[in-house]
């Protein structure tokens, strides 16, 4: 179960808002600690099933090496051009790697529902291409932080 926000109360998305949010947005921004203690923020496509975040990641890439030897991350889903506009959400917790790696469409019954919310999001399929350069982490979330600074205006 997610950690409970404490500050910015007043901003914060309801469930229902987070929840939605999550679902319509594409982008979010994976940050990660290299072995060397440097840190680093990659963009990424991902997909919301509710409970958990789905990254599609190359695993030749430094987030799949950073994640594999220190599997803790905090993930930002963000929008907004304006001040007055701006919401997102802070997700953190450890990262989990889900079938297999490089993916290549071997079944996996843990990666429907995934597949299809990612596939329809983002490539306007009913299933997941494959190219075998990818694979799944889910990011489960302990802390969950949200802002929706549009909320300041309503008061």
């Amino acid at each position: 179960m997610a950690a409970t926000q404490r500050h910015g109360r007043r901003i914060m998305m309801t469930p229902g808002e987070l929840d939605t949010f999550l679902t319509e947005q594409r982008t979010c921004r994976v940050a990660t600690v290299s072995e060397d203690g440097r840190p680093h923020a990659s963009a990424l496509w991902y997909a919301w099933d509710g409970t958990s975040l789905w990254l599609y990641s190359i695993t030749r890439s430094r987030r799949w090496k950073d994640l594999r030897m220190d599997p803790r991350t905090a993930v930002v889903v963000d929008d907004g051009e304006d001040y007055g506009q701006l919401r997102g959400v802070e997700l953190s917790g450890t990262a989990e790697f889900v079938g297999e790696a490089p993916r290549t469409g071997l079944p996996c019954p843990e990666l429907d529902t995934p597949e299809k919310l990612f596939a329809r999001k983002n490539f306007g399929l009913e299933t997941m291409p494959h190219d075998g350069r990818h694979a799944w982490v889910r990011l489960t979330p302990d802390a969950v932080v949200s802002w929706d600074f549009r909320k300041m205006s309503a008061e």
